[in-house]
């Protein structure tokens, strides 16, 4: 992925009224969910997401195998 489509991916998936659950899997295929959209900084190919407890997760754009949003739920 590059650093552009990564850094618009994530956000895009921030913007999203409402927020949802935006999936993130590594290239060796560990996971973790950005829970909330202020909990994730992007900036030049390079993101920190600070999960609950305030552990920061470093990932960038090489280390990203997919990005997924949760999709809408139907009423």
């Amino acid at each position: 992925m590059t650093a552009e489509n990564f850094e618009n991916v994530l956000q895009a998936l921030r913007e999203r009224q409402p927020f949802r659950v935006v999936t993130v899997e590594l290239n060796g295929g560990s996971r973790f969910e950005i829970d909330h959209p202020g909990a994730v900084v992007v900036r030049d190919g390079v993101a920190v997401f600070l999960a609950p407890g305030g552990v920061p997760i470093w990932f960038d754009h090489e280390s990203v195998n997919q990005i997924i949003g949760a999709k809408r739920r139907r009423a």
